[in-house]
């Protein structure tokens, strides 16, 4: 069975433009899209600016952990 995907316009000059559709376009979409369209970005950005396509990886340096 295929997903039905909806698609979601706003036309209007971008001197008008105030940001109600935007921020009613991301609370519809709900906190899963939000995190996708943000990674989505961070992948673009490391492509152009780093030439690098690989995902992220996670700093895993600790200095101090526990009680002084």
């Amino acid at each position: 069975m295929s997903e039905r995907t909806t698609i979601s316009e706003h036309y209007g000059k971008l001197q008008d433009h105030d940001r109600r559709w935007d921020i009613a376009f991301w609370q519809a979409a709900g906190p899963e899209a939000i995190f996708a369209a943000a990674w989505e970005m961070i992948l673009d950005y490391r492509l152009v600016h780093d030439h690098d396509a690989s995902e992220p990886r996670l700093q895993r340096t600790v200095e101090h952990f526990g009680p002084a």
